[in-house]
């Protein structure tokens, strides 16, 4: 098992999107989403603006990867592609990449301008590695997460909490504190409202 922490600077329930059972990570973080393994942590704290550093945002422990495409047409995923007129659950959809003719399809989204027009920064970032995360074990209290424990904030001189990018490589009885930790919140699934669900209309 290894364990990823990193900072949601923007927490709109998009990355990760915790939403109809599944939390799924398939846009932002390319680098995490190319090394996480099946059966490793990743975990996202709160941003400073928010005055949320060393609070959780979720924990999502990953059950399966997926490339874009086969996210886009997986019967168990349709719910999560966007649709900007609907709920805020449905506007915020993360299934939004496939391919065409050889080439990246964007789907009108949190990562297009308006009208649905490609925003080509939003799709090299996302597709630098063709993979979506897949949990079925996950915790998500965006805006209303728990304090992560002193000890883990100083673990001999580890800080579970990232920075700029993200953390791996923690000590084993670290990462093994944590997830025990984790299990005794006796928290699943979606629980609580993205943070930043307040700057929307």
């Amino acid at each position: 098992m290894a364990l990823f922490s990193y900072v949601v600077a923007r927490d709109y329930g998009f990355a990760p999107n915790p939403f109809g059972g599944f939390c799924t990570l398939a846009t932002c973080k390319p680098d995490i989403r190319h090394a996480a393994q099946v059966g490793d942590w990743v975990i996202g704290t709160g941003c400073a603006e928010r005055h949320r550093t060393g609070y959780l945002v979720y924990a999502m422990k990953v059950a399966e990867t997926l490339t874009f495409d086969q996210y886009w047409f997986d019967p168990r995923f349709q719910h999560k592609k966007p649709d900007l007129r609907a709920s805020k659950k449905l506007a915020f959809g993360d299934n939004i990449y496939h391919h065409e003719n050889s080439g990246w399809v964007q789907a009108d989204s949190h990562h297009s301008y308006p009208g649905g027009i490609p925003n080509e920064e939003n799709i090299e970032t996302d597709t630098k590695f063709d993979r979506v995360l897949v949990a079925t074990e996950f915790a998500y209290w965006g805006g209303a997460g728990p304090a992560i424990p002193a000890r883990l904030r100083d673990y001999q001189g580890h800080d579970l909490c990232a920075g700029r990018g993200f953390k791996r490589h923690f000590p084993m009885e670290m990462e093994t504190e944590f997830v025990t930790w984790l299990g005794s919140l006796q928290a699943q699934g979606y629980i609580g409202r993205p943070l930043d669900w307040s700057r929307t209309p």
